[in-house]
């Protein structure tokens, strides 16, 4: 009996080595990337990514706590705009500012989470005309530390980041197009 306790302790142990081995050898970035064509010109999209107001009212990450305090910084819009929020569980807590806005055609982002994981991503928007619609493209990458190379291996990240991104750009496509 004991013999096979051991080589159940050793078989365990050799998972969880593997698994470890498995995690760090996996990227040390990431990027999620979601598109969507919107029948509108740049010039309308535009307004409603580079105004931190205008965005929070398509922005799917604020909908889980109708409680979300957000408190806006800077200008109204473009380049300095900033907003930090602190809501439950669903939506934590940090910071997202504005970094560049070429007018009409791209808004760059840094984001900085503080809970409930630390993380600091950029974020872009980039939106790029194609006869009477415009192709939108959200877009956020950082760096991968080891605990996030570990979770990857349970969560498919990618899905559920990108799953936001999808419902975000279709609100998004439906107040451009209104």
């Amino acid at each position: 009996m004991i013999d096979i306790l051991i080589y159940v302790a050793i078989a365990l142990v050799l998972v969880v080595v593997a698994l470890l081995a498995y995690a760090a050898a996996r990227p040390d970035t990431f990027r999620v990337q979601r598109a969507t064509g919107i029948n509108a010109p740049a010039e309308r999209i535009f307004p409603l990514i580079a105004n931190l107001k205008s965005m929070n009212t398509w922005n799917p990450f604020v909908e889980p706590d109708p409680a979300i305090k957000i408190a806006y910084s800077g200008p109204d819009s473009g380049r300095g705009a900033a907003h930090t929020w602190s809501g439950n569980s669903k939506v934590g807590e940090g910071r997202i500012e504005i970094t560049d806005a070429a007018p009409s055609s791209r808004v760059a982002m840094r984001l900085d989470m503080h809970k409930p994981m630390k993380a600091h991503n950029a974020v872009e928007f980039t939106l790029q005309p194609n006869g009477d619609t415009t192709t939108v493209t959200w877009a956020m990458s950082g760096r991968q530390p080891f605990l996030a190379k570990l979770m990857t291996v349970f969560i498919d990240c990618d899905k559920m980041v990108g799953g936001q991104f999808e419902k975000g750009l279709g609100k998004l496509k439906a107040i451009a197009e209104a």
